[in-house]
C-alpha cells in the first residue's frame, strides 16, 4: 500500500500531467487532422467541446458517489477509461470515430480530476494545502506544454495518430499504482445521492458561487487561448507547427510552473497572516476571501497582456509576452482550486470540485471554443482572439473579494 503523502502526492501530480497532456495534444495537431479529415475551424473547436460534454455531464456523478465511496477505484477506473479513448482517437478513421472517442476520453478524466483534489486535501496539513495543491496543478502547465512538444514532435515524424497513442499509453500503467494508494480517513455521507439537493446545498455558500462564476469566465478565456494558440500562431506568423508548438510549450512550462509555485506560496502565506488577525471560527472564510484576491490580481495583469499578445508584429514579441501573461494567469491556479475545496464544509468537498468542474466547463470553455474557431472562419485571427481578453476581465471583476484582506 501506498501510505506516504508525499507518495501519494508525486503519484496523483504524475497522473494530473498525462491529463493535460491528453488534454493538448490534440491542439498540438489539429490542422492536421482538420486536413485529413476536412472539418472547419468550429467543427475543430467542437472535438474539444464533446470531450468537455462527457467531462462536465459525468463529474456531478463521480463527486457524489466519491463522498459516499472508497475514491482511489472510481479514480483508476477512470485513469482506464481515459487512455484506452485516447489510443482509439488515434485510431478514428472519420470524424464521428473521433467524436466517439473524445467523449470517453472526458468521462475518464471526469472521475481523475474530480476526486483527486480532495485525497491531496485529505493528506496534507492545513498549514501545507497550498503549496501541495500549487505541486499537484502545477503539473497542468507542464502536462499541457508536453501535449504541445509531444504532439509536434511525434506527427512531424510519425503523424498526428501516433502523438495519440504515445499520450495514451503511460495512464493504463499509472491506474494499477492507483489500487495502493491507503486512502485517509474521512467522514463519509450516508444518506442516499442526491445531486439536486447537493447542488441547492453547495450554491447557498456564497463564497463558494463567487469563486466559481469567475472560474467560469477563466476558463472559457484560458481554455479558448491555449487550444487555438497553435492555430493562431500558423495562421498569424506563418511558422510551421512543430515550431510553433515547441516554442508555445516551452514558453508554458516554465511560466505556468512558475506561476502556480508562486501562487501556492502566496496562499500560504494568506493563511499565516490570516491565522495572526482573525479568531479561529473566522480564519478558514478570510483565507477563502485572501484566496480570491490572488486569483483577481492574476487576471487583471494578465488580461492587458493578452491584448499585447495578440496585437504582436511579429512571433518573437509574441512569445516574449505570452511568456508574462501566462506567469501572470497561472498565479491562480492553485488558490482557486483551494477556494472551491475550502469553501465548503469537509464532507461535501467532491460535490463541490465536480460542481465546480461542471459549471466551469457548461458556462465556460464549452461554448468558448467552437465560437473562436467560428469567428477564425469569418474574422482575421487575432481579432477573433480579442474575445478572451474580455473574459479574463470578468473573471477578476467576480472574483474581487468585497472585503480587503491579507
Amino acid at each position: 500500500m501506498i501510505r506516504r503523502p508525499s507518495a501519494i502526492l508525486v503519484l496523483l501530480t504524475g497522473l494530473n500531467l498525462f491529463n493535460y497532456l491528453d488534454r493538448l495534444v490534440l491542439a498540438a495537431v489539429l490542422p492536421k487532422i482538420q486536413l485529413e479529415l476536412g472539418l472547419s475551424n468550429f467543427l475543430g473547436g467542437m472535438l474539444e467541446t464533446v470531450f468537455l460534454v462527457g467531462y462536465f455531464v459525468t463529474a456531478p456523478i463521480f463527486g457524489s458517489l466519491g463522498d459516499r465511496m472508497a475514491r482511489k477505484w472510481l479514480i483508476a477506473g477512470g485513469v482506464v477509461v481515459w487512455s484506452a479513448a485516447t489510443v482509439a482517437s488515434g485510431l478514428a478513421t472519420t470524424a464521428l470515430g473521433l467524436v466517439i472517442a473524445r467523449v470517453f476520453v472526458g468521462v475518464g478524466e471526469a472521475s481523475y480530476a474530480t476526486l483527486a483534489p480532495t485525497i491531496i486535501d485529505d493528506i496534507t496539513s492545513p498549514e501545507k494545502r497550498g503549496r501541495a495543491l500549487a505541486y499537484f496543478y502545477a503539473a497542468t502547465p507542464i502536462g499541457g506544454a508536453l501535449g504541445y512538444l509531444v504532439g509536434g514532435f511525434v506527427e512531424a515524424r510519425w503523424g498526428w495518430r501516433h502523438a495519440f497513442f504515445v499520450a495514451g499509453g503511460p495512464g493504463l500503467l499509472f491506474a494499477v499504482f492507483c489500487l495502493w494508494i491507503a486512502e485517509p480517513a474521512r467522514k463519509v455521507l450516508t444518506e442516499k445521492a442526491d445531486i439536486k439537493r447537493d447542488l441547492k446545498r453547495l450554491l447557498s455558500v456564497d463564497l463558494y458561487r463567487q469563486g466559481v462564476f469567475g472560474f467560469c469566465a477563466y476558463t472559457a478565456a484560458i481554455g479558448a487561448f491555449s487550444y487555438w494558440a497553435p492555430t493562431f500562431l500558423f495562421k498569424r506568423y506563418g511558422l510551421a507547427l512543430s515550431v510553433a508548438n515547441f516554442r508555445f510549450g516551452v514558453i508554458t512550462v516554465v511560466a505556468g510552473a512558475l506561476a502556480t509555485a508562486i501562487g501556492g506560496k502566496w496562499a500560504d502565506d494568506i493563511r499565516k497572516k490570516v491565522a495572526l488577525e482573525f479568531g479561529a471560527e473566522a480564519v478558514e472564510r478570510e483565507t477563502v476571501r485572501g484566496l480570491l484576491r490572488i486569483c483577481a490580481i492574476g487576471s487583471l495583469i494578465g488580461a492587458p497582456i493578452a491584448v499585447a499578445c495578440f496585437l504582436s508584429p511579429s512571433p518573437t514579441l509574441f512569445f516574449v509576452l505570452v511568456f508574462f501573461c501566462i506567469l501572470a494567469l497561472f498565479l491562480g491556479t492553485s488558490p482557486i482550486n483551494a477556494v472551491v475545496l475550502r469553501s465548503v464544509p469537509p464532507e461535501v468537498r467532491a460535490s463541490a470540485m465536480a460542481v465546480s468542474i461542471f459549471a466551469i466547463h457548461l458556462l465556460g470553455d464549452l461554448w468558448s471554443k467552437p465560437l473562436v474557431g467560428k469567428l477564425i472562419d469569418v474574422w482575421p485571427v487575432e481579432l477573433a482572439m480579442m474575445t478572451l481578453p474580455i473574459a479574463i476581465v470578468v473573471s477578476a471583476v467576480i472574483w474581487w473579494p468585497r472585503k480587503r484582506v491579507a
